[in-house]
């Protein structure tokens, strides 16, 4: 392909991995300058909120991604509109130039944008670009691991004990796209946090998904997340069933600490959309089916941690085709965040990515509370195409 030519590619995998973590970004704007001439590249990162995008620094002013860094608000920007789409926006840059920008996605995580200016855009210099772009998210999602440097990028506050602890709960990526389904997830903290956690996980043939809401507020609440969210994925990586994992999260607060969390454990086949789901006294999950949303009736067991005895039961589900499934904490219906109609809002978005959903919700939540959540609000939204084979789904239902 011209594109994979002009840029490459092989050469910036190799020369980023024999980079330095913290300068591994760089690689990738320094091919484009050569190979493109481009100029002003820079790669921005989205923040945790998803309000902001946060410009990650060249190497050697690596110190300054944790304060005095360039921000930029997300609502009515260009980084908004690449980042909704998907797709690269070219424009004049006033100077004979075309100033393009770029998603940076992995499998459905929207991590940032790469912003240049390049002398001229034929098919394949945006080719190239597209190409670069894609590499670099390779490249952060390996890299992350080994440096501090993208975690800070994405941080546009200070983070409170509670909060860090709370944070590193969470999967690294909040959406995952796959041939049968686009999972979206987010979490939007108190002011004194409340102990809310989403996790997933993906196997051969299952989907695992668990939203979680350990009482209380504060450190206390994020040690009680914490030792939740770990008995449900020690219980899940060793092969042990849904009912399993629930009693594992039981047992675990019941031997350990002094509290209760709520929750709801899915374990979904991905050849049938068949779903077996433990409702531990969670809000009840709304389905949007055709033109529809409904409220699932549930029977809801006891929490886990509960000091009485308990008896935890999977309940069936049938995905179809088209549903979306729509999971979320009581921060999300209770006090001021009730003045939101949930399934309204859920039926306004059907048309919008998972990802949009997310975001639609918990920002019509933080608005009603003026911007104080008196507790984490958490939502996940979950599309299910069905039991295909094939190309995972991407924007717009295109596939990739």
């Amino acid at each position: 392909m011209a594109g994979e030519e002009s840029l490459g590619l092989d050469d910036v995998l190799k020369a980023a991995e024999d980079a330095a973590p913290v300068e591994s970004v760089d690689v990738v704007a320094r091919n484009l300058e050569k190979r493109l001439s481009a100029t002003e590249v820079s790669f921005l990162f989205v923040d945790i909120l998803g309000q902001e995008a946060v410009r990650l620094p060249r190497a050697g002013r690596a110190g300054e991604a944790c304060a005095q860094v360039e921000r930029v608000g997300l609502a009515g920007s260009v980084y908004e509109r690449v980042l909704r789409t998907q797709r690269l926006h070219q424009e004049d840059d006033g100077e004979g130039g075309r100033r393009l920008v770029t998603p940076v996605t992995n499998r459905g995580d929207c991590i940032g944008v790469l912003d240049m200016v390049v002398p001229h855009a034929d098919d394949s210099v945006l080719d190239a670009v597209v190409q670069a772009a894609h590499a670099l998210a390779y490249i952060v999602v390996t890299d992350r691991r080994f440096t501090d440097l993208y975690h800070c990028g994405r941080r546009t506050t200070t983070m409170s004990l509670a909060a860090e602890i709370q944070h590193q709960l969470l999967p690294t990526a909040p959406c995952c796209e796959a041939a049968q389904f686009t999972l979206a997830c987010g979490l939007a903290p108190a002011d004194d946090v409340g102990g809310d956690s989403y996790d997933y996980a993906l196997d051969q043939n299952i989907l695992h998904v668990s939203v979680t809401d350990a009482m209380g507020h504060d450190t206390a609440s994020a040690l009680l997340a914490t030792l939740t969210v770990n008995a449900l994925r020690g219980a899940r990586r060793a092969g042990r069933g849904l009912l399993d994992q629930a009693y594992a999260a039981h047992q675990a607060i019941t031997d350990n600490a002094r509290g209760m969390t709520t929750g709801q454990l899915l374990r979904i086949e991905l050849e049938t959309g068949a779903c077996d789901l433990v409702n531990a006294g969670r809000p009840r999950p709304l389905l949007l089916r055709g033109d529809r949303v409904e409220e699932l009736v549930l029977k809801a067991n006891l929490p886990f941690g509960a000091l009485a005895p308990v008896t935890y039961e999977a309940q069936r589900l049938q995905l179809n085709r088209g549903d979306r499934l729509v999971l979320s904490t009581d921060g999300m219906q209770e006090r001021r965040a009730a003045q939101v109609d949930l399934p309204s809002l859920v039926l306004d978005t059907r048309d919008a990515h998972p990802r949009e959903v997310v975001r639609a919700l918990t920002t019509a939540v933080q608005e009603a509370c003026g911007d104080h959540l008196p507790d984490d609000a958490t939502v996940l939204v979950l599309d299910w195409y069905g039991g295909c084979s094939g190309q995972r789904r991407t924007n717009g239902g295109s596939n990739t």
